[in-house]
């Protein structure tokens, strides 16, 4: 299905104003018809007057079946029209439009309303019937079937993921999209926002399941065979650019236009949140105490080669041996040292 835009029917305010003369013209005649019947002056006179009546009713008819063809858009709205179940094509752009009164605007998403911000609110007549139902002391709520071709931001709810470790992790996105093709988002899909939005679901689970949560030893998360440092956490431009690419296939049929996705909640899951936070823990402290002995060996070397270059003092390997121990025991300590004098000698 191709998308047909209707671009020569703009020619509202004439048309109106052709509508409001013909309905002056029916009144006229429903009026004068009327006269001419109630003076029943004679039998001429008395089927004009039927003729004029019963034409003016007619027109009366017809001026109010035309009003129907009448279509007021905002910008970035569109409107599906079909004819008998026939596509006729697709209104664009703002303006004031007349179409065949018998044309119907389609759009099963209508009174669908997702997380997310955009979705077109009822029209101008829409807003009068809401009113007359709220005096009415009925509350009928009328969807408006004019699609939104704005810019439109999908808040998905968070899912619970396996990432590639089997760790289980929590994850939620936010898509922006917009509809580019109104045929084939009406006429190809069911509803094309719950498309959308199971779409951005199975591709998530699909690319999460590609990364771990943090950098991991002997992964690939770019196929080439080759170990890398990818991750959900690292990783997450690379990520989000994964799942917009996966969205964008996937949506291309129904006439969508993913234009980003972007991560809002990255986080493990509840049940193994502690354990992994204590594994965070225990890493860092790891870390920590490589830098800390890396630092103290580079210290006592150099204290080492400063008293032999300067002739300090004569140390044999036993000495050196008790002064390097000395020394880490103090540098990689948790606690101050405490100091002890020794004012004698060691032999």
């Amino acid at each position: 299905m191709e998308e047909r835009v209707l671009s020569t029917k703009k020619n509202g305010m004439a048309a109106l104003f052709g509508i409001l003369l013909l309905f002056a013209a029916s009144v006229a005649g429903i009026v004068i018809g009327s006269v001419a019947i109630a003076k029943n002056n004679s039998a001429m006179m008395l089927a004009l007057g039927i003729v004029l009546l019963v034409a003016g009713i007619v027109l009366v008819i017809t001026s109010v079946v035309l009003c129907g063809g009448l279509k007021i858009l905002k910008p970035q709205e569109a409107l599906v029209l079909t004819l008998f179940g026939r596509y006729v094509g697709t209104l664009k752009g703002d303006g004031f439009y007349f179409v065949n009164p018998f044309c119907t605007s389609v759009n099963p998403a209508a009174k669908t309303k997702l997380s997310q911000s955009g979705d077109v609110n009822a029209s101008a007549p829409t807003s009068l019937m809401t009113i007359a139902n709220n005096a009415a002391g009925t509350n009928v709520e009328i969807s408006s079937n004019k699609i939104s071709l704005k810019i439109m931001t999908l808040n998905n709810n968070k899912q619970k993921i396996n990432d590639c470790l089997g760790n289980p992790v929590e994850i939620g996105i936010a898509v922006t999209w917009k509809v580019v093709d109104t045929a084939k988002a009406v006429f190809n899909v069911d509803n094309y926002k719950e498309f959308l939005s199971l779409q951005c679901d199975s591709a998530l689970r699909d690319i999460v399941r590609i990364y771990p949560y943090d950098v991991a030893p002997n992964v690939d998360t770019t196929g080439d065979g080759i170990a890398d440092e990818g991750s959900l956490r690292g990783s997450s431009e690379i990520v989000a650019e994964k799942i917009r690419g996966e969205i964008q296939k996937r949506v291309a049929q129904a006439g969508i236009e993913v234009v980003e996705a972007r991560i809002t909640y990255l986080a493990y899951a509840p049940e193994i949140a502690a354990v992994m936070l204590q594994r965070q823990q225990a890493s860092a402290i790891i870390d920590a105490r490589k830098m800390i002995v890396d630092g103290a060996v580079g210290m006592v070397e150099m204290a080492l080669e400063r008293l032999s270059e300067k002739h300090t003092v004569e140390l044999d390997e036993e000495r050196k041996a008790a002064m390097v121990s000395n020394l880490l025991v103090v540098l990689c300590g948790n606690r101050d040292a405490q100091p002890i004098v020794n004012s004698g000698s060691l032999y």
